[in-house]
């Protein structure tokens, strides 16, 4: 109650009003700080708990809305804490995307950040003396960026780094705090990710416009012809896994695993259509439709017994005509010697973090030669989880370890490699992400990037992209038609998501074997099964297409004219 009043002279009615509005906030609170507690992993455990934490946050929500005025004047509500319980509705709806990889809640994320900072809720919180309250609304800050990030609002994401970059320097001028170099590092890290794009698209007026999507799109796959035979499987599953020493990260994100999630999730839907309004309308639990995105886990800097876990639980939960992919972007852990025999734990793998800083960069090598490296997922190690169809793409320097895989079970299994090493006459960007990576996520930014261009024309853009598409339509066929083929990779064939990594990858293995600039086989892709070359990546037809390409970006001289020349 405010002021000099007693509690008898506020009307029975009004004093409910406070009580139950008190018992609905601290119960959403009780229930979104026990979020944390649910497991990580599997599907099942923790739906039930986030049921009840929605129900909570919407009937507090719309509390809050119908007793506004009692709730203003007996209770004391001030806008920012309005704010608080919004921006807890946009963490859940985060939280839930991470937890059901389904991209429409994502824009339920934003309707609710963007009615925050439309609605000005933390706008009264710079003139308290409350170092804590200013912290909020700069996390909300930090949170609405990610989402923002996500849903590919570059524009909007370079006002809010502006807008957080003036709220900081605020905030610490006012209370001298110790996490000053803390936040300052948060603005460095977003504004490396919007700059990691290798190629600028430019408008008419030369001013840079936001790339369209990379998500799976209506038409952004060759559909599967007549006479194709290819396997029923479908990605159900998938772990994306980032480990690389000095690549550009944003909360907990790698700009490798960024890429990879979106090339993993199909495009939302209806995105126009949600605004701000959504949230004085709409219930905040309600269920978006059903969609058809595989299920993800993301994992920065697992530990060994961390990523086995969470493999272990999608493994589990794998259902039947099902696929389990495996992403892996880390560092190569190579062996320390040879031995005599050559088994899946003697070629080193990809490196999993320990909490001692034992790393400083590629190559990490163990003292004792007669030990393998603990810290390292090696081969081997993901032998038990091909009982069941497993796809893995490796990036990293050391990918070539995963082409000593043995198909123990005769299940379908394919491992996509990334090249071990780029040509020293290539500049590396690697802090920015991967070249391979970026080939599997953007294939004509990855184009652009190797032949050295900086920026685009919007035009000239999309009639590359046009080229593209009929690039992807002919891989299909070359895949579906090739004799030698291994019948993994058919087997694949039938679900979208894998069907166009298996093209991208194609196109990205022709595509560096006809540049002039990549002359070692180790600077190629590489896959285990082996893909007949001679019948793909190495086909005089896609060689024809991709010098098209090449020449309408005007980049034809550092490609090889025919591929005789480049032996």
């Amino acid at each position: 109650m405010t002021g000099a009043e007693t509690e008898d002279d506020v009307p029975l009615g009004e004093r409910k009003t406070v009580t139950d509005f008190c018992y609905l906030l601290d119960k959403s609170k009780q229930l979104f700080n026990g979020l944390r507690d649910l497991p990580q992993y599997g599907h099942k455990q923790w739906q039930s708990y986030f049921g009840r934490t929605f129900d909570v946050y919407t009937k507090l929500w719309k509390f809050q809305q119908q007793h506004r005025q009692v709730l203003d004047t007996r209770y004391g509500l001030k806008r920012w804490q309005i704010g608080e319980v919004a921006s807890k509705i946009g963490q859940l709806y985060y939280h839930y995307y991470l937890r059901t990889s389904e991209t429409s809640y994502l824009n339920e994320a934003f309707s609710f950040y963007s009615a925050i900072r439309q609605r000005s809720y933390y706008f009264q919180v710079n003139k308290e003396d409350r170092p804590e309250l200013v912290v909020k609304k700069l996390r909300y800050y930090a949170r609405y960026i990610v989402v923002c990030l996500l849903l590919n609002k570059m524009d909007l994401v370079k006002v809010l780094v502006k807008e957080l970059s003036d709220e900081i320097e605020e905030y610490t001028q006012r209370f001298n705090t110790e996490d000053q170099l803390e936040w300052n590092l948060v603005l460095q890290e977003v504004a490396a990710f919007v700059e990691a794009d290798p190629v600028v698209v430019l408008s008419d007026s030369s001013s840079a416009v936001a790339l369209s999507s990379q998500r799976l799109q209506e038409g952004s796959v060759p559909p599967l012809q007549q006479g194709m035979v290819v396997g029923q499987l479908t990605l159900a599953d998938s772990l994306i896994i980032g480990n690389c020493n000095n690549q550009v990260k944003f909360s907990e994100l790698t700009i490798d695993m960024f890429r990879m999630l979106q090339a993993l999730e199909r495009e939302p839907v209806n995105l126009a259509a949600h605004t701000s309004k959504h949230l004085a309308t709409t219930e905040s639990n309600e269920k978006p439709a059903k969609r058809e995105n595989p299920h993800k886990y993301l994992l920065y800097k697992p530990t060994f017994s961390q990523l086995f876990t969470f493999l272990s639980a999608s493994f589990k939960e794998l259902p039947a005509n099902s696929v389990l992919l495996i992403y892996l972007s880390a560092t190569g852990v190579f062996p320390a010697g040879h031995s005599e025999y050559e088994g899946p734990y003697d070629f080193g793998g990809v490196l999993t973090n320990t909490n001692r800083d034992m790393t400083n960069g590629e190559g990490v090598q163990k003292r004792n030669q007669a030990q393998k490296e603990m810290h390292c997922l090696h081969p081997g190690d993901l032998f038990p989880f091909t009982r069941k169809p497993l796809f893995v793409i490796v990036d990293s320097s050391n990918s070539a370890s995963f082409k000593n895989f043995t198909n123990l079970f005769g299940q379908p299994l394919v491992c996509l490699l990334s090249p071990a090493v780029y040509p020293k006459s290539v500049p590396d960007q690697s802090q920015r992400g991967s070249l391979f990576t970026l080939f599997l996520y953007s294939p004509l930014l990855a184009f652009s990037s190797v032949c050295g261009l900086s920026s685009l024309t919007r035009g000239l853009w999309e009639r590359a992209q046009e080229l593209l598409h009929t690039i992807y339509r002919n891989i299909a066929q070359l895949l579906t038609q090739s004799r030698n083929i291994d019948q993994a990779f058919l087997q694949f064939f039938g679900d979208e998501f894998l069907r166009l990594l298996l093209i991208r990858f194609v196109f990205c293995s022709a595509t560096l074997r006809l540049h002039k600039l990549f002359r070692e086989s180790r600077s190629f892709p590489d896959s285990y099964p082996e893909l007949p070359k001679q019948d793909t990546v190495e086909s005089a037809l896609l060689q024809k297409l991709i010098l098209e390409l090449a020449t309408m970006l005007d980049v034809q001289s550092l490609f090889w004219d025919d591929m005789l020349e480049a032996y």
